[in-house]
């Protein structure tokens, strides 16, 4: 299977060869409105004997360019105009499609056990991948078993279930169907989705257009009743308008359909990889079969329908996933379509909540530590597609964070001190000046939560910042620019009160920075761009440097080998003095700037940046804390979502 970056680069070429057949459908329907335009209200000469000539004579052509002009001008414009409308008015993030699909947001800290296993699953997958934890959605009128995933980028990323998902679903079946919606979020599937809804769209605003001109036809025919060749035009561009329109959304769904049965196949392969269980995907899907209502929606849903996990309405045609039998068999090749009579039987008999409080408790006794492999091509693999192992080693992470501390991360107003918590010094008298910083910075309130957290819970353990860090962003990401401002100051103020900013304190304020950015602009966010390795020569060299400096106790002695060997991996030369070893001072701001040049390589540019970066880790054969943060901050900047890595050698 394909890795992380490959994967990334496949969406983008499926996202310009889509704007290539949108560009493609709106010159053939631009053609058509040309010559529709000609018949009611172009010119035609007559030849040499008197008779009309040909619509697509030239002298015809040349007799009516304004007209097609002013023609073609006009509908590309409100064919794009309107795709840029409808791609804009879904800049709010993934939580806005699920609240027009008629979805609740799930309290992070709700008690319903259907709802709390959802989350915990959901953050189990978030912690493997080395993203945050997206917004959580319930459909609630849904009785169908379904979900989806929308957003720009895993930052404003929004996973939703129906009802019917939760009630019917065991827990490892739940699991796959997360893992499936996990692999649209990390494959880039979602931003490729949002797109092909605003196309459809501005293909699909020319039959609105005709049916407001069809309304407009009988109302004038109806107080024009002396003029029925004026209604009878206007009738007739009416249904010219929706014909064409109609004959083009043909095409588009089609379109949608042929791209998005591909993308399914293979988050399905890639729900398999994640939980290392085929029989948790492959029971969903069995179950959607046997059910009586499927994964229909009774929410008009034809718009998102290539979102979603299953087909959610009942139409056959323009399919925009496979049959559910060839999606099975794909998974559990020889399946048997009789077996869905005793699945349907066995839906009617277990009861879920028993089930799922069983199966995790399963889940803990079955987990061992172990069995990972630490090189740099098995961990290459696993972005995007974390192994089962880590999925448990999440669980149990999870597990073991105090509940209170979770909940005062999942908690709107408790989230900000969660954060400067993890920033406190184990010097009393460092963290007592940090306090007050917090106080001038952010008012007494905040330093008071901060304290109270610290009392109560101590210092956090270094290996569960990052992790914990991924469960507090969601509560963040709705303050106020000024709110956002203050903590980021904050932030740097308690990194510098020790009077340097160590590797973590850079990583915690990479990732917090990278994460609220993509979640207050999710248009503008980039998970890929156009640059190679050699365009970004200066950043590229300047972050191998840091890596290998930190990682290295800052011994230019022991760094320059694995500097060197990182630039080998990459196939560059730096024969002469090395300028990039960080400064004292201003090293994390140099950093910064690097990252942010280096967001904007190719996918592939990236894998292979990655691989130097683990080369240059894995060097000494041993991978330090301090060089396990930093590189997953590194990858958070570039958008790619490092799972979290335990320190070895």
């Amino acid at each position: 299977m394909n890795n992380f970056f490959a994967r990334q680069q496949q969406a983008k070429t499926l996202s310009s060869r889509l704007l290539l057949l949108f560009v493609l459908a709106m010159v053939l329907i631009i053609a058509a409105l040309c010559i529709l335009a000609m018949l009611f209200m172009g010119t035609v000469p007559l030849d040499a004997s008197g008779q009309p000539m040909s619509l697509m004579a030239p002298q015809t052509l040349a007799n009516n360019a304004g007209l097609l002009g002013l023609t073609a001008l006009g509908a590309g414009a409100l064919m794009g105009l309107s795709s840029l409308f409808r791609i804009a008015s879904l800049r709010g993030g993934g939580g806005k499609v699920a609240l027009e699909l008629g979805g609740t947001r799930v309290d992070p800290d709700t008690r319903d056990p259907l709802q709390r296993r959802l989350i915990n699953v959901v953050e189990e997958i978030a912690l493997a991948s080395g993203v945050a934890v997206p917004e959580v959605y319930v459909l609630d009128q849904e009785a169908g078993i379904n979900a989806f995933a929308a957003g720009y980028s895993p930052a404003d990323a929004a996973v939703a279930v129906t009802r019917g998902t939760l009630e019917q679903l065991s827990r490892s079946e739940l699991q796959g169907v997360i893992a499936h919606e996990f692999s649209h979020i990390l494959n880039g599937d979602m931003r490729l989705n949002i797109r092909l809804i605003g196309i459809l769209f501005g293909i699909l605003v020319l039959a609105i257009v005709g049916r407001k001109f069809l309304r407009g036809a009988y109302l004038f025919g109806g107080s024009r009743r002396n003029n029925n060749n004026g209604a009878g035009a206007v009738l007739a561009i009416a249904i010219g308008l929706i014909a064409i329109g109609y004959i083009g959304l043909f095409f588009g769904r089609w379109i949608k359909s042929a791209i998005a049965r591909q993308r399914e196949y293979l988050a399905d392969a890639s729900a398999v990889q994640f939980t290392r269980d085929p029989n948790g995907i492959a029971g969903a899907l069995k179950k959607i079969a046997a059910s009586s209502a499927g994964s229909r929606l009774d929410h008009e849903s034809e718009e998102y329908s290539h979102m979603l996990f299953g087909a959610g309405g009942m139409s056959k045609m323009f399919a925009t996933h496979p049959p559910l039998l060839e999606r099975i068999r794909a998974i559990e090749p020889g399946f048997d379509a009789r077996e869905l009579a005793d699945v349907a039987k066995k839906m009617q008999r277990v009861q879920q909540r028993e089930e799922a409080r069983a199966e995790h408790q399963q889940a803990k006794a079955e987990h061992k530590p172990g069995g990972f492999r630490f090189d740099a091509d098995s961990i290459i693999e696993n972005i995007g597609h974390p192994q089962w192992q880590a999925i448990l080693a999440a669980a149990a992470l999870a597990e073991s964070i105090p509940e209170p501390l979770i909940r005062a991360a999942r908690h709107h107003e408790w989230a900000p001190a969660m954060v400067l918590l993890m920033l406190l010094d184990e010097q009393d008298g460092i963290r007592e000046h940090q306090l007050d910083k917090i106080a001038d910075l952010l008012g007494d309130t905040t330093r008071a939560q901060t304290a109270n957290l610290l009392q109560a819970h101590g210092l956090i353990d270094q290996q569960r910042k990052l992790p914990l860090l991924e469960i507090t962003l969601p509560a963040l990401k709705n303050r106020s620019q000024g709110e956002i401002r203050k903590l980021h100051r904050a932030i740097l103020e308690l990194s510098l009160a020790d009077g340097e900013i160590c590797p973590f304190e850079f990583a915690m304020g990479q990732v917090i920075t990278v994460y609220l950015d993509d979640s207050q602009q999710p248009g503008q966010s980039r998970d890929h761009g156009r640059k190679t390795l050699q365009q970004r020569r200066a950043a590229v060299l300047s972050s191998l440097a840091a890596l290998a400096w930190f990682g290295h106790q800052q011994k230019q002695t022991q760094a320059e080998p694995a500097y060197r060997a990182g630039l080998e991996k990459l196939g560059l030369t730096d024969t002469g003095k090395i300028d990039y070893w960080p400064g004292s001072k201003q090293w994390a701001a140099d950093q910064r700037r690097a990252l942010q040049a280096l967001n904007e390589l190719t996918p592939k540019a990236k894998e292979q940046l990655v691989r130097a970066w683990l080369e240059i880790i894995l060097h000494d054969q041993h991978a330090s804390n301090s060089e396990l943060e930093l590189l997953r901050a590194y990858c958070a900047t570039i958008h790619v979502p490092m799972p979290p890595l335990a320190a070895a050698g």
